[in-house]
């Protein structure tokens, strides 16, 4: 992907030229990358967040904030993937094409895999930690 943008760039400045393909590739291959790593971060519980509060509360109370949020999460996932799977629907309906023939659909279907399994990973998480909150064998002040 790195390379492709690189060589698109040279080519656009020293020969006023590149591959027609290449920024509808680009965009595609991001939005891939993007919802790949989001499932990969979801899936090992490393995507990026702000802890602010958590560290002022007692650890049996940040598993209860965690799970509340993580249930947010699946939620709005799961919200994502139904209207990404109705857009993905009208652009199979409508027969949208990218690359000049290729049906656009193939290539927007990771919108809602990736939601849906981010919904499915979150909702986990969320059953996880109201089991450890139930568990909790810490201090209890």
């Amino acid at each position: 992907m790195v390379l492709l943008a690189s060589s698109q760039i040279f080519l656009r400045n020293f020969f006023d030229g590149g591959f027609p393909w290449a920024d509808e590739a680009l965009r595609l291959l991001v939005l891939w990358v993007a919802m790949l790593g989001a499932v990969a971060a979801a899936r090992d519980d490393r995507q990026i967040s702000i802890d602010v509060l958590s560290r002022l509360m007692r650890p049996k109370w940040q598993l209860l904030t965690l799970s509340a949020m993580n249930l947010l999460t699946a939620v709005v996932c799961s919200l994502l993937a139904w209207y990404c799977f109705d857009f993905v629907a009208d652009s199979y309906e409508y027969e949208d094409l990218l690359f000049s023939d290729m049906p656009a659909w193939v290539f927007q279907s990771i919108l809602p895999l990736a939601f849906v399994l981010l919904a499915y990973r979150y909702f986990i998480w969320t059953v996880r930690r109201i089991f450890a909150f139930v568990n909790f064998k810490g201090e209890s002040k």
